[in-house]
């Protein structure tokens, strides 16, 4: 594998891509983020050696780097999923080819739906800790180099970059929640019973994506913060028909208030 990551860092390398201080994973309808990012270099991931396309509305397929909140910044713009028929190692390239580049910390956002009751659609949710229900990114060979065979992930969600979001979001009286992200295969949304099974469990949102990413970066000792979008709610009595189309609509209303709070949390390293 380490063959691969420095054929792509090389690439990119050559491209302009020079030593970033932190590394964005945009999930469904967030990519406008990138409109913040100035003198900018885009690079379409099909052309990226090793780079898997997304296949998923909602997610362009472009690594851009440049100048986000006074820092130099690498940003995923479009993410890969275990449904789209990945292997999760194909999945979580691109994770560690940012360690590779030289990020200090990975951040990473999602839609989801809310599954505690005192969410709302249009709610921001800091994850704090999360639920995997999909095959482990790091199942199989162990490549020592990398990282080792058995991390531990008592602190997947880096609880001084929780802190530093919390402070920001009061002092733009942003209204943010805490709770646990639980990630399934998808592509189907969940039944009434896998809702009320989840919360049971002990989730407060669940998506599709964003579980193996933040694994595959403590495996190599990235520190991580992650936002739900909550987009669709799973909360008994207020269930309505969801769409891909209606996710990416309220994820977009929301990509203000994330924006700002990423911009000072990536500012502030």
């Amino acid at each position: 594998m380490l063959e691969k990551i420095k054929e792509t860092i090389d690439f990119l390398k050559s491209r302009g891509f020079n030593s970033p201080d932190a590394g964005i994973i945009l999930g469904t309808g967030l990519g406008g983020l990138t409109e913040k990012i100035t003198n900018s270099i885009e690079i379409d991931y099909r052309d990226i050696p090793n780079f898997p396309v997304p296949t998923v509305k909602g997610h362009e397929g472009k690594l851009i780097y440049g100048d986000f909140g006074k820092k130099k910044i690498v940003a995923m713009k479009g993410r890969f999923h275990y449904y789209e028929g990945y292997r999760s190692e194909q999945i979580t390239f691109p994770v560690r080819v940012l360690k590779y580049l030289g990020i200090k910390c990975l951040f990473l956002s999602n839609a989801a739906g809310g599954l505690n009751p005192d969410f709302e659609i249009g709610d921001i949710m800091i994850i704090t800790d999360h639920i995997n229900l999909l095959p482990n990114p790091l199942i199989g060979q162990n490549d020592d180099r990398i990282g080792p065979r058995f991390p531990d992930m008592g602190e997947a969600y880096d609880s001084y970059l929780i802190n530093k979001a919390l402070m920001i979001a009061q002092n733009h009286g942003i209204k943010v929640h805490r709770g646990v992200y639980l990630a399934t295969t998808g592509p189907t949304f969940e039944t009434p019973a896998e809702y009320r099974h989840f919360r049971i469990i002990g989730a407060d949102a669940v998506g599709m994506s964003t579980t193996p990413e933040v694994i595959t970066a403590r495996h190599m000792g990235l520190p991580c913060f992650a936002v739900s979008i909550i987009t669709d709610l799973g909360v008994e009595g207020k269930i309505k028909y969801t769409t891909h189309e209606t996710v990416i609509q309220e994820a977009a209303k929301t990509e203000e208030r994330m924006t700002r709070l990423m911009t000072d949390l990536i500012a502030s390293l």
